[in-house]
């Protein structure tokens, strides 16, 4: 956490601006060869119970975005994919910092090895339906903003919300 002095677009000053020091990180929605999405149930100290998460965590020193999402995923699951799309990069909180998040859907997965994730957390891995994920969206059992922004925004990609577009080349129903 640091203090900084910053001025406002009307010129006034503020000496006592907190702002928060995290780590970038990424969050990865993985697209199984079936189409399910791979997520985990799993807990988290700073959520009440069990939520449904998705592979991800911070960037190691001098990681670039896409290859500590590659790592992450492999840790945590054992998949690689073969296609990456980038869907943002976002500073996490607009006026304090907190770091920048930067979310990809992955296609093409493999499995390679068993999961390697010495996260503190339990989890299991749970891949879901398309429409089991936007159940669980609407239901909050995405319960980490992170999580529910990058499914959310995976969803839209892959033109999932409005009922049209396309997965892994499928045409879903015609958009309107």
């Amino acid at each position: 956490m640091e203090q900084h002095t910053i001025q406002l677009p009307d010129g006034r000053i503020i000496d006592d601006w907190s702002w928060l020091i995290t780590p970038d990180y990424t969050n990865t929605v993985a697209v199984m060869p079936d189409g399910r999405i791979l997520c985990f149930r799993q807990t988290k100290y700073a959520i009440s119970g069990t939520g449904i998460g998705i592979p991800g965590g911070f960037l190691e020193p001098g990681e670039a975005p896409l290859a500590g999402a590659q790592r992450e995923l492999r840790e945590e699951t054992g998949y690689e994919a073969t296609e990456w799309t980038p869907l943002g990069a976002y500073p996490v909180d607009a006026n304090r910092g907190a770091g920048v998040a930067h979310f990809y859907v992955a296609r093409g997965l493999r499995r390679v090895a068993e999961p390697t994730a010495d996260d503190l957390e339990e989890h299991e891995l749970l891949p879901l339906t398309l429409s089991e994920v936007q159940a669980a969206l609407a239901a909050g059992e995405f319960k980490a903003l992170a999580w529910a922004a990058a499914i959310s925004l995976a969803l839209l990609h892959l033109g999932m919300l409005t009922g049209c577009g396309w997965l892994d080349g499928v045409t879903r129903s015609p958009c309107k």
